[in-house]
This record gives structure tokens, sequence and C-alpha cells, in this order.
């Protein structure tokens, strides 16, 4: 027979489990960070309409990074263009799906874009396709980078007003 204080014990200690199953059941899904191919045959036969790391803050991070440490700003001057076109406003010589960034970044482009294929891999490229998307302000705000530690002269990607992209050129 139990007593009455050895009773509320295993009633407490049955509240605590409950609680902590509750807990289990409505806690956060983590997000998720993809490793698969990333190529752009594999894009192209997947047909992907996004990039792996699109929604992704993880990847759009680390291609916040990656975009200064490639030095992309040295012509694009943060996104906001220089001797490379703009890549915060909304219009897009190439175009602006994901599969059309990664081949300017992968391929080249005329007049000035060099190839980088063979130089970086192909997951940097889609970290770096999801922070150029970024840049225009389209992204939910959980996932756009935060303000960088050096000086700069553009507002940060997640104080941006948002700009849909057009393809000004037929490439």
């Amino acid at each position: 027979m139990l007593t009455a204080q050895e009773g509320s014990l295993s009633v407490w200690a049955l509240g605590i489990a409950l609680w902590a199953l509750s807990l289990l059941g409505v806690s956060c899904q983590r997000e998720v960070r993809p490793f698969q191919d990333f190529s752009v045959a594999s894009a192209r036969t997947q047909k992907l309409v996004e990039s792996p790391f699109q929604n992704n803050a993880y990847g759009t991070a680390e291609g916040k990074r990656l975009f200064d440490q490639f030095n992309c700003s040295g012509c694009h001057a943060h996104g906001g263009g220089g001797m490379g076109p703009a890549l915060m406003d909304d219009k897009w010589i190439y175009g602006s799906e994901p599969t059309n960034i990664f081949e300017s970044i992968v391929e080249g482009r005329p007049n000035g874009m060099p190839a980088w294929r063979n130089k970086i891999p192909d997951q940097q490229v889609w970290e770096l396709v999801a922070y150029v998307q970024s840049m225009s302000g389209n992204e939910p705000i959980d996932v756009l980078p935060s303000r960088s530690d050096h000086m700069r002269s553009s507002t940060p990607e997640n104080a941006r007003r948002a700009q849909t992209p057009v393809q000004t050129h037929t490439p």
C-alpha cells in the first residue's frame, strides 16, 4: 500500500513525464541542410525551380560569406553594381531563376563574368545562388542574413524592400 507522500510523488513524476512528452510533440523542426548531388546537370534533370538552399538561413548565410570570400563584391559592389551588374534591383540580364544564376556563376557570361567551373564546388555555388536571390529582399525575414560587421553603403538584405526580378535580355 502506498503512503500519501509516495502517492503524491508518483503523481508528480507522472505529471513531469506527461509534460516532457508534450514538449516533444510540439517541438520545432530543425532547418534542413541538404546533402546531395548539387550539379547543374542534376538540377536540370530534377527540374529544380528553387535552389537546394532556398529559404534556408544556413545556406543563405554561407552564400553571403562566400560572396565576400570569392570577392564577388569586387565587381558587384556588395550587390549594388559596379563593373558587374547590380544584384539587388529588379533587372536581371540572364534571368533570376536559380538555374540561370547557377549557370551564370559556373559558365560565366560574355563581357566580364568569369567561369567558376571546377573552381568552386557545386554546393557552394548553390549557396551563392541562395544569397544572390536574397539580395532582392524576397526571402522570409528569418532566412535573410544579418548585417555584416564591416561598414557598407547599402541597406542590409534583411531591411530591403522586396523587388521581383525581371529578365531584361534574352540569353
